[in-house]
Parts: structure tokens; C-alpha cells; sequence
């Protein structure tokens, strides 16, 4: 099923519960290979790294008006990266791919990378259909097991971008 009622909003306090029980969720941890971080530690990174960053873009995911999840972007250094999180209530529904293609209408910093689990085989379909590619880049290794991805402009992965040479 897909859904069709997803939009994108500023995030509100009270989002941060909700983003913290989606953290915390087993089958979201195996799959992300992501620790999830205590309740008070994951409120101070939220409030102080995410929304207190000046230079990122954050948004809660809204499908049918319930918080389905959170999409984001920062910098690292000199590459921009994005990263989402929906609960599993919104897996397989079209979410994913709906909320990725409204952000990336606000995100248009490219080119745009992702660092995920490569076994996240959804998440990296996912981010496969909206353009994004497998980056490899000798000078910075990606830690084994995790793949690393890039969206540029023409959504091709070409040309290499002069910044990040080849």
C-alpha cells in the first residue's frame, strides 16, 4: 500500500519521544546496526547536535497526521550527509520514498551523501531509486559492512565532483 498523505514539518519537542521509542525498536536496531542511545543522551544529541545545529535541515515525517519518523541533514567535514528514521509502522508503505523525494526538494546541496548498513537492503533500495549511488573513495574508507552512497546533481553519480576528486 502506499501512502499518499506524507509531508514534512518542522520538529516539535515533542516529536523527540516519539523518535526515541523508533530508536529504540529491536527490528530497527538489527537493521541499522545503529546502538540506540540512552533516553537523556539521545534528548541532549537531539536538542543540542540536531536542532542546535545551524547548518542542518531537519524535519518530522507526518503520514495521516501521526509522526511516522525523522529526515535529516548535516555537515561532516566537507561532505553533506542525510539520514532518516521511520518507525516501523511506515516500512513498506511508500513512506520512505515520498518523505526522501519532499526533503530533497529542500536539501539541494549536492552532491548529498548516505552512510548506511549495507545489509539495510530497504534503505538502500530506497536511497537507490531516488538517485543515489555507491561512492568509493580510497582516501576516506567506509568501515566494513557499511556502504556509502552519493546523489548528485544529474542524479548519475557523474561527473565526480572537483572537491572530492577521484
Amino acid at each position: 500500500m502506499t501512502t499518499n498523505d506524507v509531508r514534512l514539518r518542522s520538529v516539535r519537542d515533542d516529536d523527540l519521544e516519539i523518535f526515541l521509542a523508533y530508536e529504540h525498536d529491536p527490528e530497527a536496531v538489527r537493521r541499522s546496526r545503529f546502538t540506540p542511545r540512552p533516553r537523556e543522551a539521545f534528548l541532549r544529541h537531539w536538542r543540542e547536535r540536531v536542532l542546535g545545529n545551524p547548518t542542518g535541515l531537519v524535519r518530522t515525517v507526518v503520514v495521516d497526521g501521526e509522526v511516522a519518523g525523522n529526515i535529516v541533514a548535516w555537515w561532516e567535514g566537507e561532505r553533506r550527509f542525510t539520514g532518516y528514521w521511520l518507525g516501523r509502522a511506515y516500512w513498506g508503505r511508500g513512506v520512505g520514498s515520498r518523505a526522501l523525494a519532499l526533503f530533497l526538494r529542500e536539501e539541494t546541496v549536492r552532491p548529498l551523501f548516505a552512510d548506511l548498513f549495507a545489509e539495510n537492503t530497504a534503505s538502500v533500495r530506497l536511497l537507490e531509486k531516488s538517485g543515489f549511488v555507491p561512492y568509493d573513495d580510497p582516501r576516506h574508507p567506509v568501515d566494513k559492512g557499511y556502504v556509502l552512497l552519493v546523489l548528485r546533481d544529474d542524479g548519475t553519480g557523474h561527473p565526480e565532483s572537483p572537491s572530492l576528486g577521484a
